[in-house]
């Protein structure tokens, strides 16, 4: 009999395995041979000279890498990344744990609380490219905002937002947070709603205050959660392209303090520069890899402590 019941529980193991193989299919295809080619596009020379006359490909070896570091132009657009990237998930992180925080407690008895809740997910919906032309018309020069500070006063002239720096790195980084505050409120929300009201209770019976409840019961546990959040905004931000693309016309401007990796190896995907693209990708997935494991490790520490 215990024979029998163990070749039924192989026979329906076997079913989950089945069940695998259209992931891994799809895997394959789509994810581990484009990295597999792209890792080994980056070590040869192979490009469209005049878009008409193909060059290579040629084994350069390093020669690709080292051309993008020589250039300098890699570095200044890593940093371009990374400022737009912490202008909008400083704001973002505060404002989602500010309101998870509020939707939470059922001591303050909101009403509407699940309308809010998806007023605020909405944004998360549209794509990012209308988002762009949104903003991009609203703030152009001949645009609402422009009409309505200089209706009030408050300007002589109209603002060149994407003409300064400040602004138009402020407008990349105010429109990624409008988009993803809403998702990371929710995820944040979830852990709360997770943890248990008994360990607030206690606390409250200590005389421990509001504060020190967020700061040493709900952040410690929203730990992992945080992890993920940090993690996959990381990611994304290290990704930003379709912004700062349709807003700044695919120039970066001004002076490319917009231009992210992703848009600049877009122009090298463009002009078919297939060498020093799949170099640019490679770096992009190392430079991923390494502040993951950053954070990762700061993760790990503060947890020790």
């Amino acid at each position: 009999m215990n024979e029998k019941k163990t070749g039924r529980v192989m026979n329906y193991n076997r079913w989950g395995y089945y069940f695998l193989i259209p992931f891994f299919s799809v895997f394959i295809i789509f994810q581990l041979i484009p990295l597999v080619t792209t890792i080994y596009n980056s070590f040869f020379e192979h490009y469209f000279k005049n878009g008409l006359t193909e060059v290579g490909p040629t084994f350069v070896g390093l020669e690709n890498f080292k051309t993008l570091f020589s250039s300098g132009d890699i570095l200044q657009y890593f940093k371009n990344t990374m400022i737009m990237w912490v202008m909008g998930f400083v704001p973002q992180i505060v404002v989602s744990l500010v309101l998870a925080a509020w939707f939470s407690d059922s001591s303050l008895r909101l009403k509407g609380r699940r309308v809010f809740q998806s007023v605020i997910y909405m944004p998360n919906l549209i794509m990012a490219s209308a988002f762009a032309m949104l903003f991009f018309t609203l703030f152009a020069d001949t645009g609402p905002i422009n009409t309505m500070l200089l209706q009030i006063g408050f300007i002589r002239e109209p603002y060149k937002f994407l003409s300064h720096v400040i602004s138009a790195r402020s407008l990349v980084a105010f429109m990624n947070f409008l988009m993803w505050f809403g998702n990371t409120t929710i995820l944040l929300l979830a852990g709360m709603l997770g943890i248990d009201h008994s360990l607030y209770e206690a606390a409250k019976v200590d005389g421990a205050t509001s504060r020190q409840i967020f700061f040493r019961i709900t952040l410690p546990i929203l730990r992992p959660i945080l992890l993920y959040v940090v993690i996959t905004s990381l990611i994304g931000g290290l990704q930003m392209f379709d912004v700062p693309q349709i807003l700044t016309n695919g120039q970066g401007g001004p002076t490319r303090t917009t231009m992210t990796l992703i848009m600049y190896l877009n122009k090298h995907l463009y002009s078919k520069n297939y060498g020093l693209g799949g170099a640019l990708s490679v770096i992009l997935f190392i430079i991923t890899g390494i502040l993951s494991f950053v954070v990762f490790r700061i993760n790990f520490r503060t947890q020790k402590q």
